[in-house]
């Protein structure tokens, strides 16, 4: 039986994915997959032709109505469409109309026009309704910022990177790491910040480099060196991935754009995909929780600019202050406290609360414990 019945798209990628690859053999696959090589090599041109759209089977429907979409409106919609294999009705409906078309149909319209050639499935388009979410009410009021999740580039993993603007959804970054360590990460968030100016807050998981396992919230030297950069940290709650909502939509959005779609020739090259993608989406692809706007149309670069040189940590004069130690720990009316590894080697302030015995400790302008020196 040729393909498997259960997911022919998928067999079709997998297929097409491999037979791409150097010294693939042709027969071979075409055997291993019950398929002619007659087949096979159709499925190949038409990848080649038409991307991933042209692994999907063709509509067997007469190719004339009365009152069909004009053949030019048809043939627009469908370059949309090529350039752009993962966009459905409405994306394309903005786009055409950002193009200046005369005369742009309708997405369900749209929508139709793709059913008709091919290029969707009709049931699958129906499960896709405009969705809206919570947003901050300017720019830089609030970054969203979390791994992908690696994949191999040659025998190697890479990491990408991705910093979202949580009103615009601009993205602010999309980069190639070779791992997810702190030094990674704060020289990629260096040149951002430098091109981009600094964020009043970022919203991240609990996982490393930016969180840890230990009591909650878990700060790691990157939090410290944010903070002094006057940018809050927000960590998710643990066990709810889906705080990072706008984030991890956009993963999937990467995923089904880039990577599946990519061939990688070395990091420098996917770092290359990914700025030329990050461009599209930033100023071609519109979004649907921005009216169909494109995130370029409400983002501006923030207007607190990177300092070279970190400011010295200054605290007010009635604030009792106390160098941390290493471990983590300070000592305060006769006890021992822990603040936590990241501070060790650094003043902190403290300052008492409305309640007796009760004292917040701060590494900047960051609160970051409460101590009770009645226990």
């Amino acid at each position: 039986m040729p393909w498997k019945e259960t997911n022919v798209m998928s067999e079709r990628k997998d297929f097409i994915k491999r037979v791409r690859k150097e010294n693939a053999n042709m027969s071979q696959l075409c055997k291993e997959y019950q398929i002619s090589r007659k087949t096979g090599y159709k499925w190949l041109k038409r990848y080649r032709e038409e991307g991933i759209a042209g692994l999907i089977d063709r509509s067997r429907r007469p190719r004339h109505f009365p009152r069909q979409t004009p053949k030019e409106t048809e043939q627009a919609v469908i370059g949309v469409r090529k350039e752009h294999p993962t966009w459905g009705g409405r994306k394309i409906h903005a786009r055409l109309k950002r193009l200046g078309h005369d005369d742009v149909p309708s997405p369900s319209t749209i929508t139709r026009v793709l059913a008709r050639n091919g290029y969707i499935d009709p049931e699958e388009a129906k499960k896709h309704k405009p969705y809206q979410r919570f947003e901050m009410e300017y720019p830089n009021q609030l970054w969203q910022m979390d791994f992908k999740g690696y994949f191999e580039i040659q025998g190697q993993q890479c990491h990408p990177l991705t910093v979202l603007d949580d009103h615009s959804r601009y993205l602010v970054g999309l980069r190639v790491c070779h791992n997810e360590r702190r030094d990674t990460v704060k020289a990629h968030l260096t040149d951002i910040f430098r091109e981009y100016g600094l964020p009043d807050a970022f919203l991240v998981d609990n996982g490393p480099p930016w969180g840890g396992i230990g009591a909650q919230p878990y700060y790691t030297r990157l939090n410290t060196w944010m903070f002094r950069l006057d940018i809050n940290v927000i960590h998710s709650s643990p066990g709810h991935p889906q705080t990072l909502g706008k984030d991890e939509r956009l993963h999937r959005t990467v995923d089904a754009d880039v990577i599946e779609e990519g061939s990688f020739d070395g990091f420098q090259d996917c770092q290359y995909q990914f700025n030329t993608w990050r461009y599209i989406y930033n100023y071609e692809r519109p979004h649907e929780a921005l009216a169909m706007d494109v995130p370029a149309s409400r983002y501006s670069p923030s207007k607190r600019k990177f300092p070279e040189r970190l400011p010295a940590i200054n605290y007010p004069s009635e604030d009792v202050v106390r160098n941390v130690r290493q471990g983590g720990r300070i000592a305060f009316q006769g006890k021992v406290f822990r603040v936590g590894k990241a501070f060790a080697g650094f003043p902190v302030a403290i300052r008492p609360t409305l309640t007796d015995g009760e004292f917040n400790v701060y590494f900047c302008k960051q609160k970051i414990k409460t101590l009770s020196v009645l226990m």
